[in-house]
C-alpha cells in the first residue's frame, strides 16, 4: 500500500465543502493534501491554496492532479461527478446521499474498480454514542428485537434555508427533501442498529411547512422480517423538535432522549417471565444504567481522516458507499409509499422508483436563488 500522502481534488466550494477544507487546514486529517479545486465558478481559494482551479470534474480528473475526490456537490450532481472520477480511476469520498437514487447509487457502485476506494460521509455512524449502540445489540444485550421507534424532529430549518439555494428541495435538484437531505442520516443509523425491513408505510407532507415541492415532513411504519415493528418521524417545520430513539428487546432495550443513553436490562427476559410467572400484574425484575459516552468528536474529520487511511494502507471503511444504499432505498421506499398511498415491499424495486421520480422530475424546475444576506453557522445544522 501506499505510504505517500493523498492528492485530494475538492469538488464543489459551498458550505459543507468550506467544512471539509476547515478540517484539512486545521490538521485534523493527516497524510492528505488539496491540489486541486472544481467548482462552477472560480474561487479565491485557488489562490489562497496555490493549487488550481477546474470548472468540470472532467478536466480535474484528466489533469492527473489528484489521487482522490471529495465530491461535495449539490445532490442532482453526484451522480455525474462520481461516475466521471469512478471511471477516471480516482478513489471517491461522496458527500450523503450516494445520488438522486437508489438507481443512482447501485449505478455508481457498478464503476467502481477493485483497487478503488468508495466511500460515503455518512459521518454519525463515528458518533460514540450510536457505535456503543450498535455494540450493545451486536454483543445480544437486548435479546431479540421488538419494536422500533424514532422521532426526530430537530431539523428545523426556516425559509431562508431553501431560498438561498436554486436546487435544494426541488425534485430535480435534490431528489426529496427531508428524507434526501437532513433524515438520511438517521435512516442510516436506524438500519445499521436495527436492520432492514420487510416493508414500509409512509405518509408524507409535502411543503406542509414551506414554500418548497418537496417532503418536509414524514411518518413510516416498519414491519420487520422477526415480526418486529417500527416508527420513524421525522420533520424539519417542527421547532424545538424532538430526538428520541427506542429500541425495544425482549431482554432489554436502549432509550436515548438526544442528550443521554440509557440501557435496562431484563432479569429474566420478558418472554421467559411472561410464561413463568404467577404473578397476574408482576413484572421481570429490570435495572437501567447511564451509558452515555464522551461524545467530542469531529465526525466529518474522522470519516475523511478513515477515507485516506483505507487509500494509504487499507484500513477498513467506516461507511463504505455500499452501505450508502440502504439510507436511500428506505428514503425512497418511504416517498413511493406516500406517491402510491400503499405498503412497499423491500428490496425496493429500483426502477420502479425511478420512473416514479423522473415524473416528478420532468415537472419540477429549479428556483432563483435569493442573493439576501444570511447568517450561516455550519456547527448549527449538525443534529
Amino acid at each position: 500500500m501506499s505510504q505517500t500522502a493523498v492528492r485530494l481534488g475538492l469538488v464543489g466550494l459551498g458550505n459543507i465543502a468550506r467544512q471539509h477544507l476547515a478540517n484539512l487546514r486545521d490538521g485534523l486529517v493527516e497524510h492528505c493534501h488539496v491540489t486541486a479545486l472544481c467548482s462552477r465558478q472560480k474561487s479565491e481559494l485557488s489562490a489562497q491554496l496555490k493549487v488550481p482551479h477546474f470548472s468540470s470534474v472532467d478536466a480535474l480528473v484528466a489533469s492527473g492532479e489528484c489521487d482522490a475526490v471529495l465530491v461535495a456537490t449539490p445532490t442532482w450532481h453526484h451522480f455525474e461527478a462520481g461516475a466521471c472520477a469512478l471511471a477516471g480511476g480516482l478513489h471517491v469520498m461522496m458527500e450523503k446521499p450516494l445520488g438522486l437514487s437508489l438507481g443512482e447509487g447501485e449505478a455508481l457502485l457498478d464503476l467502481q474498480g477493485e483497487e478503488q476506494v468508495f466511500a460515503v460521509m455518512l459521518n454519525q455512524r463515528a458518533d460514540p454514542l450510536f457505535r456503543a449502540m450498535q455494540a450493545c445489540i451486536a454483543d445480544g444485550a437486548l435479546g431479540g428485537m421488538t419494536r422500533t421507534h424514532w422521532t426526530m424532529t430537530n431539523w428545523f430549518r426556516p425559509e431562508v434555508y431553501f431560498q438561498v439555494s436554486d436546487w435544494r428541495a426541488t425534485w430535480r435538484g435534490e431528489g426529496g427533501g427531508l428524507l434526501l437531505n437532513q433524515c438520511i442520516h438517521n435512516l442510516d443509523i436506524f438500519q445499521w442498529l436495527c436492520g432492514m425491513p420487510e416493508s414500509v408505510q409512509a405518509f408524507c407532507g409535502f411543503g406542509r411547512y414551506h414554500a418548497i415541492e418537496v417532503e418536509d415532513e414524514a411518518t413510516a411504519f416498519f414491519r420487520y422480517a422477526d415480526a418486529a415493528t417500527g416508527v420513524f418521524v421525522g420533520s424539519t417545520g417542527e421547532a424545538p423538535g424532538v430526538n428520541r430513539l427506542d429500541i425495544v428487546g425482549d431482554a432489554g432495550s436502549l432509550h436515548y432522549d438526544g442528550q443521554r443513553l440509557l440501557q435496562t436490562r431484563n432479569t429474566p427476559a420478558t418472554s421467559e417471565y411472561s410464561r413463568s410467572t404467577r404473578d397476574m400484574f408482576g413484572l421481570p425484575n429490570s435495572h437501567s444504567s447511564d451509558i452515555t459516552p464522551e461524545r467530542g468528536v469531529n465526525q466529518h474529520a474522522l470519516l475523511l481522516a478513515n477515507f485516506v487511511a483505507a487509500i494509504r494502507h487499507g484500513e477498513a471503511l467506516i461507511a463504505p458507499a455500499s452501505e450508502g444504499l440502504n439510507s436511500l432505498a428506505l428514503a425512497n421506499a418511504m416517498l413511493l409509499s406516500a406517491w402510491e398511498q400503499e405498503p412497499i415491499a423491500l428490496p425496493l424495486d429500483s426502477g420502479r422508483y425511478q420512473r416514479a421520480l423522473d415524473a416528478k422530475i420532468a415537472q419540477s424546475s429549479l428556483r432563483e436563488a435569493s442573493d439576501g444576506q444570511v447568517n450561516i453557522d455550519m456547527s448549527s445544522s449538525y443534529r
